[in-house]
């Protein structure tokens, strides 16, 4: 076996889960056809779980600073602030185009809103979570061979042949593609991709433009569809209800981009270059399974869907970090048997959900009348507390969470970010990938019951001052509660979660 896992794709996604992987031991290869990173515009900001996911690893001071920058930048872009003496409204995204989001009218007592210094940071583009993870995932030893596109591949019972152009074959125990919404893998290894078809022609694009004063700035919906202009300058994106474009993979041509946007913004504005372009519709399908034998799919790889809200680079690290520990146990053989396939079980009902809220957000940037009546309703829903918080929940993703069963109503949930009495905070432990078992009581049976687990387990004795009412807390490598107890509950159901999640003891796998 040359290696234990090819990662097709170095975006986001596939360095986020090759970095899992190599913290756990397990030897990379990323494979990328690409000769360069992608300049192209896409996602702007990051949700409260990705960010959360960033701090675990110890890399969310890299992303603060670029988010505060970025800030400054929207500053004006979406238009609809309150009078200047009140200061401005901290955004807390849109739907639809519809920016009445208000983080400040949060009520912080919601216990999904319970986040730590992870949900300050969120204006962060795509390209440079790429370019973080690039680096986090090189430091730590991961191959990154970039001009290498994956041109076929036969799986059998013990791992996967890749064929790789130009460089040859490489046998790995396992392949993973990471490689966008018209994935090689997804294809080649005959993925079922049910969903629903375009409706819309997008354009996203940076380009110079002669009399840049003419078009409006901000999220606008005009008589034919929707148009963005900035917050950076150049930057411009169209949506189109007349049809999907005729052809996807023609490159994006300066006469296309500015037809496309004298069309919506009504306006004979002139492009005089173009930077870089993309062309986008709503196609929105997911595979049926994340999941056939060795071979296995995450990001957009699994689900394609409209770009609007950011949703498809957040969906993809979630992807990532719940793989990612998974099947290292799998390579490792502590796994349970069910452990990898718990990966589609809990990843796909989240990718559904995000279909749907795409497709909604294109439901409602329709230039119609009916749909112009619709948007007045959905904004004043979004302006009472009630539907700011809903909305707010939703985009940020802090509402997520796993049906694993228990009684605590933490267990499936978010991990809250434990301040601790020695100053640190619950995500300063996780940088190593393991889970964390916390002992919060100076419990001598739960760090005796859990000494067996210890080489997939670290285990954390602490006091968390803000948090009486816990006496232990079983962290997943996600940043999922596993377990968790108050003063009242018994430790045996700690046995369960560990066997259930981390396999057999030590003393027991060897005995």
């Amino acid at each position: 076996m040359d290696v234990d896992v090819v990662v097709a794709g170095a975006g986001p996604v596939g360095l986020m889960l090759a970095g899992e992987l190599r913290l756990r031991g397990v030897s990379v290869l990323v494979v990328e056809r690409l000769d360069e990173p992608s300049a192209t515009v896409k996602a702007g900001s990051i949700t409260v779980p990705t960010a959360e996911a960033c701090d675990r690893r110890g890399l969310l001071e890299s992303l603060a600073e670029v988010h505060a920058y970025v800030v400054q930048q929207m500053n004006g872009f979406a238009g609809q602030r309150p009078p200047a003496a009140a200061g401005p409204r901290r955004l807390a995204g849109h739907f639809g185009g519809l920016w009445g989001l208000d983080a400040d009218r949060l009520d912080l007592t919601d216990p999904d809103l319970q986040a730590g210094p992870a949900a300050e940071v969120f204006m962060v583009p795509q390209q440079v979570m790429e370019q973080v993870l690039g680096s986090w995932a090189t430091e730590l030893g991961v191959e990154i061979r970039r001009g290498v596109e994956l041109t076929g591949f036969v799986a059998d019972e013990s791992g996967v042949t890749v064929q790789l152009a130009p460089s040859g074959t490489v046998r790995a125990g396992w392949l993973v593609g990471c490689d966008g919404g018209r994935s090689t893998v997804r294809k080649l290894a005959g993925f079922d991709f049910p969903g629903t078809e375009p409706v819309i022609t997008g354009h996203q694009a940076i380009v110079d433009l002669a009399d840049a004063e003419k078009l409006p700035k901000g999220w606008n919906r005009t008589p034919v569809g929707m148009l963005v202009h900035g917050p950076v300058a150049g930057r411009i994106l169209t949506v189109e209800f007349a049809s999907p474009p005729a052809d996807r993979d023609a490159p994006v041509t300066l006469a296309e981009l500015q037809a496309s946007l004298r069309h919506v913004s009504g306006t004979d504005v002139t492009i005089t270059a173009v930077h870089s372009a993309t062309r986008f519709t709503d196609n929105a399908r997911q595979a049926s399974t994340y999941r056939r034998g060795r071979v296995l799919l995450a990001g957009d790889a699994a689900h394609v869907h409209s770009p609007f809200g950011g949703q498809g680079l957040n969906l993809g690290i979630g992807d990532a970090v719940n793989l990612g520990w998974k099947l290292a146990g799998t390579i490792q053989g502590w796994a349970p048997g069910d452990l990898l396939d718990s990966y589609t079980t809990e990843r796909h009902p989240v990718g559904a959900w995000v279909l749907e809220w795409t497709r909604a957000q294109v439901a409602l940037m329709r230039p119609d009348a009916h749909t112009g009546a619709l948007r007045d309703i959905v904004a004043d829903l979004m302006a009472t507390g009630d539907g700011n918080t809903y909305f707010v929940k939703k985009i940020s993703g802090v509402d997520r969470h796993y049906d694993l069963g228990g009684g605590h109503p933490l267990v499936g949930r978010r991990t809250p970010d434990l301040e601790l009495a020695d100053g640190s905070r619950l995500a300063d432990h996780c940088h190593d990938g393991r889970a964390l078992l916390v002992d919060l009581a100076e419990d001598a049976e739960l760090r005796a019951l859990a000494a067996g687990w210890s080489d997939r387990v670290q285990l954390l004795t602490a006091t968390a001052p803000g948090h009486p009412d816990l006496t232990g807390l079983l962290v997943r490598p996600d940043g999922h509660v596993a377990w968790a107890a108050g003063a009242a509950d018994d430790r045996a159901s700690l046995a369960t979660a560990l066997n259930r999640w981390f396999g057999a003891p030590a003393a027991v796998a060897v005995g």
